[in-house]
């Protein structure tokens, strides 16, 4: 149990922003799932607790008292099938955006539509008297609006893309996002209509984001530069040892640091075209991985 734990940990560590939102969102339905089962055999029902926490409510006083929750809902899920299918889609969508934009780019698209599809939610149930008697028990979990800004993010960076549904019938993906944002809709009126007005406002955001970045504005930058900030504070800072050398072997160990500093350097430069695509890199940058090509 304790290797099982190790490995998992391991692989959270080496995984990229796609394998760590996966992680995140199964771990916290494992640990609510986990502490509900433990709750019910003391014959307590703890489901109302984590709506309470970790849902977004729609009524205005509740959110006032609970902000956390525009970030906390997108990873939370009640029923298996739920993140069953949004796990499927997240894992598919974002090998898909990863492979044109990079990780970087999907965790901030992840973060930023589910925000905004939380957003809209909450606007539509405060302003439409269709939902004035739910309002105040209405609550959105999932992580369907920030997949949804994946989704059309990378339909609208690559609308041609040819995609295969149910590995038969071989589509453009600008069908596949017009066919979910329709859907969407479609549904707007349904009993889940919190949840298909939140896929509308991720995709909303996905496509404006994206729409705005192939003019060269790249609208979720800040966003993403924040995020590897918050991400350095966690790591741990590497020691520093200081080394002695003597004269004798300090030309040949200066030659052997400079190569050590060069492949150091492109694992660096490599490691961020992965996070953010080649486009990410600056002048510099790029300069060097044509002198090393030569090389």
């Amino acid at each position: 149990m304790a290797d099982f734990g190790t490995q998992l940990k391991d692989s959270f560590k080496r995984g990229d922003g796609l394998i760590r939102l996966i992680f995140v969102n199964l771990g916290v339905f494992l640990l609510v799932a986990l502490i509900t089962v433990f709750g019910r055999l003391f014959q307590s029902d703890l489901s109302p607790f984590f709506q309470d926490v970790l849902a977004l409510p729609s009524n205005l006083s509740k959110l006032v008292l609970r902000p956390w929750t525009l970030v906390t809902y997108m990873f939370y899920h009640e029923d298996f099938f739920h993140i069953l299918f949004n796990m499927i889609m997240l894992y598919f969508a974002g090998m898909l955006f990863r492979e044109f934009l990079g990780t970087r780019k999907l965790v901030s698209y992840y973060l930023l539509g589910g925000l905004v599809g939380g957003l809209l939610y909450i606007a539509f149930y405060n302003l439409f008297p269709l939902f004035t008697e739910v309002r105040a028990l209405s609550n959105n979990r999932g992580a369907s609006a920030g997949i949804m800004a994946i989704v059309i993010a990378a339909a609208t960076f690559r609308p041609n893309l040819p995609i295969r549904l149910f590995f038969l019938l071989e589509v453009r993906l600008w069908i596949v996002a017009v066919l979910f944002v329709l859907a969407d809709l479609l549904n707007m009126t349904s009993s889940n209509a919190g949840g298909h007005i939140a896929h509308l406002g991720g995709a909303l955001f996905g496509y404006l984001a994206m729409r705005q970045y192939l003019k060269g504005n790249d609208i979720t930058d800040g966003f993403s530069r924040w995020l590897n900030q918050l991400q350095s504070l966690f790591k741990a800072k590497p020691k520093i040892r200081k080394v002695y050398t003597n004269t004798k072997h300090a030309q040949t160990r200066k030659t052997a640091t400079r190569g050590a500093k060069q492949e150091q350097r492109m694992d660096d430069i490599l490691d961020k075209i992965s996070r953010s695509g080649y486009d990410s890199l600056s002048k510099e940058e790029k300069d060097f991985l044509f002198k090393i090509g030569k090389d």
